[in-house]
């Protein structure tokens, strides 16, 4: 068996790349076939189900990536909770490269792309809020509390990353990490 041209994880971030700028509906094989070097049929032999499938194998390496980090930081007991709060907006940042990278959760919620993945979009939010949740609980909010900035957060990032794109300046994403942390940490 002859060895592959791309790894799964080169192959994933660059299929991730075109999803992110382009959305689901507007990305094409073709697209994905000149992000990756590989040739459209090699696409399919790697993803029987086309796009689809490669759409879902992003979203589930991202996810992957995004427990064992951003929300692993959160949860850690064993550190104390602003650390673990620094800790995960380092891996935010890290996430979408400064602000410069688009979420996924908007690239796939147009259109038809909402229907397709609305499970994995509505996991990947609740989760979010969930570990934000945890880590404002061990910082001593009520629940109330807690979960009013775990939803703010959230909309502060994801509002940040339109902000970003849209005026081409990455400081507004960056300065958007920091009064989160602020806010957190000045209960």
């Amino acid at each position: 068996m002859r060895p592959q041209k791309v790894l799964d994880k080169d192959l994933l971030t660059a299929l991730g790349k075109v999803f992110r700028s382009k959305g689901y509906e507007g990305t094409s094989i073709k697209d994905l076939s000149e992000a990756t070097g590989l040739k459209k049929a090699s696409l399919y032999h790697r993803f029987p189900d086309g796009k689809e499938e490669m759409a879902n194998s992003v979203f589930s390496h991202i996810d992957e990536w995004v427990k064992e980090t951003i929300f692993f930081a959160l949860n850690d007991e064993s550190i104390v909770p602003q650390a673990r709060l620094k800790q995960a907006i380092d891996h935010i940042s890290t996430l979408y490269n400064g602000g410069s990278y688009s979420c996924l959760f908007r690239a796939f919620s147009m259109e038809n792309g909402l229907q397709l993945f609305e499970k994995h979009i509505s996991n990947g939010i609740t989760a979010y809020i969930k570990a934000f949740n945890t880590v404002g609980l061990a910082l001593k909010f009520n629940k109330k509390e807690a979960t009013e900035h775990a939803v703010q957060t959230l909309i502060e990032i994801q509002g940040s990353l339109i902000l970003t794109k849209a005026l081409n300046d990455t400081s507004i994403f960056e300065n958007t990490l920091k009064n989160i942390e602020n806010r957190y940490l000045k209960q």
